[in-house]
């Protein structure tokens, strides 16, 4: 049984030559599937990836990414990343007019323009710091996933016990006596009789049509029966591997369909009372399934 809920949280770290960075990454319920990344400048080209992983191994939830990175070593070195001061020149040249005017100084500000020396480094150095980092991700978004799958774990038993309860008040429901062939007909007969005693009399066929609404109004056992397979189903659904979370809720506004249809035919209060108790049950199913992936 691999049920997941869709709340979770999650935090990776990782150094390299002075430097470190921290991944944490939060999960919480969606009708689909999420995802917002916070990341520092010079990292932008990151969220592609990342996306990738998440969609990859996830199915639900909101998934908000968070990445700092860090300098764990002091220096006095730096270095003007030219190809970044150049486009901040074009960008203010192009607006003309329409700004203010700008100094270098303030061009040299904006960050990312005047960088640490070790922050510029060769190819090489970069991929590998880049496989690093999306490493350290993989790491954190396995651990998210195993408290997604520990939280659905804890689910299960609450859930199970709310099936037990819908068993059992479906059954309640089948031998109540209002549900009873005998009650039925006796039903239907005292009614033909006041037709029949109407002033005037009734015609055979208003007779029948009469009856016919009465038969369909009063008899729940089609609704029963539907009940009963329902719960089967939703037992077979958290046997299943994978995301089950919208069959579920699907099936939870199904139960909730019958209930209420089994509530609005009953002229029995003993019925009426176990209607009323199963739609509680049901609301209470529906509630805890919403946190499932």
């Amino acid at each position: 049984m691999t049920i997941s809920s869709m709340t979770g949280f999650a935090r990776a770290t990782g150094q390299d030559e002075g430097l470190s960075w921290i991944w944490e990454i939060r999960s919480v319920n969606s009708r689909g599937l999420e995802f917002r990344a916070r990341l520092p400048g010079g990292f932008e080209s990151l969220d592609s990836e990342i996306r990738k992983r998440v969609q990859a191994r996830l199915h639900r939830g909101s998934i908000n990414v968070s990445f700092q990175y860090l300098r764990t070593a002091a220096t006095g070195n730096v270095i003007v990343n030219r190809p970044a001061l150049e486009t901040l020149k074009a960008v203010v040249e192009e607006a003309g007019a329409g700004l203010a005017p700008t100094s270098l100084g303030q061009l040299l500000a904006v960050p990312g323009v005047v960088v640490p020396a070790e922050t510029l480094p060769d190819e090489e150095t970069e991929a590998a710091r880049r496989a690093a980092i999306l490493g350290d991700f993989d790491v954190a978004l396995e651990a998210l996933m195993v408290m997604r799958r520990k939280e659905g774990a804890d689910l299960v038993p609450a859930l199970e016990s709310q099936l037990d309860e819908m068993e059992r008040l479906v059954q309640a429901a089948e031998s109540c006596q209002a549900a009873q062939p005998e009650a039925l007909h006796a039903r239907f007969s005292a009614r033909v009789e006041e037709f029949k005693n109407v002033a005037g009399g009734v015609s055979e066929e208003r007779l029948a049509q009469e009856v016919a609404v009465l038969a369909a109004k009063a008899d729940v056992r089609e609704e029963l029966d539907r009940l009963a397979s329902h719960v089967q189903s939703a037992r077979a659904l958290l046997a299943e591997d994978g995301p089950v979370g919208r069959k579920l809720d699907f099936l939870s506004q199904e139960f909730n369909r019958e209930a209420n249809t089994l509530c609005s035919k009953s002229a029995d209060l003993e019925l009426t009372r176990i209607g009323l108790a199963l739609k509680a049950v049901i609301g209470q199913f529906r509630e805890q399934i919403q946190n499932i992936e």
